[in-house]
């Protein structure tokens, strides 16, 4: 049941854990404009695409988010697609009270769905939606013929929803694809905001410390099933949260090869490699190609732009073209899993996960530093006050500057520096690096500024 609704978190469902109330978070603004949607459907039919990582959260959300029409649920597990129908037959009975028959096609039981949506007002949700590329390749052009007839008198509310980000993009955004332009509206599920994962912090683990904040972002990343699992194990320490992911049938063990196996296929090797290079700041193309011996660059361009894991980043002022890249994770779970997970994965299988925790012990302080810079400038970007927020470095890769953000509009450019310890920051020094920058911005109002833990 709804106890809460907040600026940040709205929908929060309590749920009975071990004698203990679990709080799942979900978006404002998403609710509200799937529950827009659901309005629009009374009088036209709507087809919205909901795609994110696994465990952000889409199936919760999706399924509170529709509280005026009657929803069903398909999800689209990997079997015989004539279970699968019958699976989905019997949901329409039991949830809106009609008998459709006998399906052997998933195309057949649609074109039944699509006539009976004239009849009635009702929201369907396909969990799992690129699943059906493994299970029958022909359903999405008969979907698009059924879709295409009957949508002008069809009042269903359509979620297709996804979790394989390159199948979705490709079934939706490929224009040889048959259902190419058909939806009408499209959510990207992203992970929790700063401010919800401190307000989630603020409810289990009242006057939590800046370090344990660092640590349960530096983890979870916002991601909701991550967020849930420390909450439940009350894991809200460094040293807890190092303890659950590291012991015995841990769900954090092997997760970053779950999540990501079905995305990379055969090659996965090759693509696990380069994220881990780009784990352990081993970043630029020529850094990673000395290592792997490979071209890498097909690689790098299809996890940016297929997979959705990676960014290419430049210096602040470098133009489009500039060959001066480097690559990031940008889930931080994944950077996390890529740089100690599976870069030592052959502890990990012999069960030594004391050896990997030392490790990751060992270089805390720098791969948390690193975290805590990316911690600083989502926090700038969700203030909305910048026109463009980057790093800097020069052509040699060094000369580098934590932070550089500008603001065109207001003429203000802010220099950062980024240490876990306030007393290291020197904004002297930081002044004398950025010194070419600033004096290209003369009619601007230049800032120098040191962000610590403290400033969380």
């Amino acid at each position: 049941m709804p106890i809460f609704v907040s600026a940040t978190a709205i929908t929060v469902t309590a749920v009975a854990l071990n004698g203990k109330y679990m709080k799942f978070y979900d978006r404002e603004p998403e609710l509200e404009m799937l529950q827009r949607i659901e309005s629009r459907s009374a009088t036209i039919a709507q087809m919205t695409t909901v795609v994110g990582r696994r465990r952000v959260g889409k199936t919760t959300l999706l399924k509170v988010a529709f509280t005026r029409t009657p929803m069903l649920y398909f999800f689209v597990a990997r079997k015989n697609e004539a279970l699968l129908c019958d699976e989905f037959t019997r949901e329409i009975q039991e949830k809106l009270g009609f008998s459709l028959g006998s399906f052997q096609r998933f195309s057949d039981l649609f074109q039944a769905i699509m006539q009976l949506s004239e009849k009635i007002n009702f929201t369907l949700v396909i969990d799992e939606f690129q699943e059906f590329d493994n299970i029958n390749q022909s359903v999405f052009s008969d979907m698009q013929n059924s879709w295409d007839s009957a949508k002008e008198k069809s009042k269903l509310n359509l979620i297709l929803c996804g979790s394989i980000y390159s199948l979705m993009k490709r079934i939706f955004e490929n224009s040889k694809e048959p259902l190419f332009g058909r939806a009408t509206s499209k959510i990207i599920l992203k992970p929790f905001t700063l401010s919800t994962i401190k307000e989630i912090l603020a409810d289990y683990h009242p006057g939590y410390s800046n370090e344990d904040l660092l640590a349960f972002y530096m983890v979870t990343g916002g991601v909701a099933k991550y967020v849930e699992l420390l909450v439940i194990n009350e894991a809200f320490t460094k040293a807890a949260i190092l303890n659950t992911m590291f012991r015995e049938n841990s769900f954090f063990l092997n997760e970053g090869r779950d999540v990501l196996i079905e995305e990379f296929g055969k090659e996965y090797g090759n693509y696990f490699s380069i994220l881990s290079l780009i784990a352990s700041s081993k970043n630029d193309r020529s850094s990673m190609e000395s290592v792997l011996n490979i071209s890498v660059g097909g690689y790098l361009d299809r996890l940016e732009k297929d997979f959705n894991l990676i960014k290419r980043i430049r210096p602040f002022m470098a133009r489009e073209g500039s060959r001066n890249n480097r690559y990031k994770i940008e889930d931080n779970f994944l950077n996390f899993w890529f740089r100690f997970n599976y870069k030592y994965r052959s502890a990990i299988e012999i069960t030594n996960f004391d050896y990997v925790r030392d490790i990751v012990e060992r270089d805390y302080e720098t791969y948390s530093r690193i975290i805590l810079e990316k911690y600083f400038q989502q926090q700038l970007i969700e203030s909305k006050q910048y026109s463009d927020i980057q790093g800097y470095w020069d052509s040699k890769g060094e000369n580098e500057i934590d932070i550089v953000a500008i603001n065109e509009r207001d003429k203000r450019l802010e220099f950062y520096e980024v240490k876990r310890n306030p007393d290291k920051i020197s904004l002297e020094v930081l002044k004398r690096k950025s010194f070419k920058i600033a004096s290209k911005f003369p009619k601007y109002h230049v800032e120098y500024r040191g962000l610590s833990l403290k400033d969380m």
